[in-house]
């Protein structure tokens, strides 16, 4: 009869002798030694995008920006009509999945448009707004 237990390799012995406390003190006076260096910290003042601030492209960026309001705004609905994920599916016309990754903020998952109708159907208005910015 064939055994994984004969295919084992046998568990390692602890130590047997303990560290010096010499080596302690040195260890301890190292770390001493790190956390008083004192580094310099640089901030960088991000822009009004958080998008943008993290690579994506000014046009990938607005458009992430505001899929992630209107997200927002409808998982604020959920919430104020205290639904859980299935409720909120049978009133949307959803999959309970779907919810699940509308409430986790699963931004890619849904356009623009999907989002949109979605608030619409909740009876909320929406209004784009255009705003030149300075060339």
């Amino acid at each position: 009869m064939y055994s994984m237990h004969a295919k084992r390799k046998p568990k390692k012995q602890p130590r047997a002798t303990v560290p010096s406390a010499s080596s302690a003190t040195t260890r301890s006076e190292t770390t001493a030694k790190h956390l008083n260096m004192k580094t310099e910290v640089q901030m960088i003042r991000g822009s009004d995008n958080v998008f943008e601030d993290l690579g994506f492209s000014p046009a990938e960026a607005a458009n992430l920006t505001v899929r992630a309001d209107l997200l927002l705004d409808l998982r604020h609905y959920i919430h104020a009509q205290g639904w859980t994920q299935a409720q909120a599916a049978a009133f949307f016309g959803e999959t309970q999945p779907r919810m699940s990754n509308l409430l986790n903020g699963e931004i890619s998952r849904f356009s623009v448009d999907k989002l949109i109708n979605m608030l619409s159907h909740a009876g909320k208005r929406v209004r784009v707004e255009v705003i030149a910015t300075a060339a």
